[in-house]
């Protein structure tokens, strides 16, 4: 080959970060939109609130169960009897029952009476009605303060006409019953606890109101206009075009109707701590741990009772979810 003959030119060798290739001793360097003091943050917004939810809620629900396996009463030593608490509850506790029977009714209550109202009253405010804005305001207003203000407010409200009652002196001011015949609505086991549901239904059907509402506003209006244009009425594109779009609606509902229903307390302990006929399985878990008994394993048994009717609506409402999702 002569010196004026071009020489073949050879590429050059790639860069070793670009072959994939990394020089030795060096380490590949992975790239984080995060920095050191957002991932501090990040641990501790997430961490903090997993470890107070872990301790004070999945623990202790472990020791509720363990304890319900024994006769512990708050001090000495511990003796696992196995399932006798639970059998003396479904044999021998005379408040059981009835206790059982009565978060059954509230329930019934709520979904046959309660809930609808709820349900009723969104329908007519989600129409734009003149004054919607203010009757909203008036209805969702008890939902705001807790069931233990509700329930002091309706002892008020149902006290003897000698404590200046509301509804007693209503009711022998009208002329509907006399002084000497008016009800004790809180102390007459026969009635105490329908003065109750209607007490809790006072909140719970704003509260129904208010999802319901929720869910009525992301409807697609077209949907009501194309049911309008067939010949629809409203009542027909309700119920045939409006309530099968709120499925998911309607499934939270339900859930939160049916949870309201098992866990209700407040409002029953703050009238009469749950005694004097008006029993629900949470006041005798209270009544039973918090005593001078202190039958803790007897109360752990009521609640562990407690927990597994409640875990029903709520794996079907996380099995429905799930499915939903999947399709």
């Amino acid at each position: 080959m002569s010196e004026l003959e071009p020489q073949a030119l050879t590429p050059a060798p790639a860069p070793l970060a670009e072959a994939g290739v990394h020089a030795p001793g060096k380490k590949r360097r992975h790239y984080s939109l995060l920095n050191r003091r957002d991932k501090v943050l990040l641990a501790v917004m997430v961490g903090v609130p997993l470890f107070i939810f872990v301790v004070l809620i999945w623990a202790m629900t472990l020791v509720s169960v363990v304890l319900s396996f024994t006769d512990w009463q708050g001090n000495g030593p511990i003796h696992f009897v196995g399932l006798d608490e639970y059998t003396y509850l479904f044999t021998k506790y005379p408040d059981f029952w009835p206790a059982l029977s009565h978060n059954l009714l509230w329930l019934v209550f709520f979904v046959c009476i309660a809930t609808p109202m709820g349900i009723l009253l969104a329908v007519l405010l989600d129409r734009q009605i003149r004054g919607s804005r203010i009757y909203q305001t008036i209805f969702f207003m008890p939902v705001v303060l807790s069931l233990a203000v509700v329930g002091f407010i309706w002892e008020l409200q149902y006290s003897p006409i000698a404590g200046n009652g509301f509804i007693d002196s209503a009711l022998v001011a009208t002329g509907l019953i006399n002084a000497h015949s008016a009800p004790d609505w809180l102390g007459d086991p026969s009635i105490n606890i329908w003065a109750v549901l209607v007490a809790a239904s006072w909140r719970h059907i704003g509260y129904i109101m208010v999802l319901y509402l929720a869910g009525l506003k992301s409807v697609d209006p077209s949907l009501r206009e194309a049911a309008a244009m067939d010949g629809a009425s409203e009542r027909q594109t309700f119920i045939h075009v409006v309530f099968p779009v709120m499925a998911p609606i309607n499934v939270v509902i339900v859930v939160v109707t049916v949870i309201e229903s098992l866990r209700a307390f407040d409002i029953v302990y703050i009238i009469n701590h749950g005694k004097n006929g008006l029993q629900l399985l949470s006041t005798l878990i209270t009544n039973n741990s918090i005593s001078e008994a202190s039958l803790i394993g007897r109360g752990s048994a009521i609640a562990v009772v407690l927990l597994t009717i409640s875990l029903v609506p709520i794996v079907l409402y996380l099995t429905r979810v799930m499915r939903s999702e999947d399709q």
